[in-house]
């Protein structure tokens, strides 16, 4: 790990430079340690990282660095079973990609389908907007680009698929995903990094 000011008030945790299960348990066990350590106002976690922001009358960066090193050793890594597991009901015949996605791979609508609700996801980011997590990893079957050209509005609870991610828009926006699915889930604000996640097909 490595720990760098990045402003007056902010400090980034960088992990290694890579997306895995390992890496995010290690991420989770530093954020969970970290919010009892007086002095920190937010945590931000993403694949690789977390955002630190502190109060500085409290903290300083080498005082915080000192104290995530202490908590960190105190703390045990398995953390696992702080984390929810999530049922997503899907109707993949709502999925107005999921053909060409299918084409692209070679693969049938049907084998499509199977592997993408065969798999047990982890969320390991939340963002571009409130409530849409970031699932990985997608079979490397179906990793796939995204749209070369954005649609200007995706309906809410698409579920969708790019490069090695998966997710579902927790209300209409645009975006340049493919979607393979819909559900009527709406419940997108109780996902936490590090949950699991599983999509069932109705």
């Amino acid at each position: 790990m490595e720990l760098k000011q990045v402003s007056l008030n902010a400090s980034m945790l960088y992990f290694e430079n890579s997306i895995s299960e390992e890496v995010l348990n290690r991420v989770l066990n530093a954020f969970h340690t970290m919010r009892n350590i007086e002095g920190i106002i937010d945590i931000t976690p993403s694949y690789t990282s977390l955002l630190v922001e502190y109060d500085t009358s409290l903290l300083t960066h080498t005082k915080l660095k000192e104290r995530i090193k202490k908590g960190l050793q105190e703390t045990s890594s398995n953390i696992t079973t702080r984390q929810k597991h999530i049922k997503i009901p899907t109707d993949y015949s709502k999925g107005e990609d999921i053909e060409s996605v299918a084409k692209y791979h070679n693969l049938s609508i049907e084998e499509i389908i199977d592997l993408h609700s065969s798999t047990t996801y982890r969320v390991y980011a939340i963002g571009f907007m409130v409530g849409f997590a970031y699932l990985g990893r997608l079979s490397p079957k179906l990793f796939t680009p995204r749209l070369s050209t954005p649609r200007a509005k995706v309906p809410k609870g698409a579920v969708a698929i790019a490069d090695h991610q998966t997710a579902i828009y927790p209300q209409q926006s645009a975006g340049g995903w493919n979607i393979i699915g819909h559900t009527d889930f709406d419940d997108s604000s109780s996902f936490s990094i590090g949950d699991s996640v599983e999509f069932v097909r109705i």
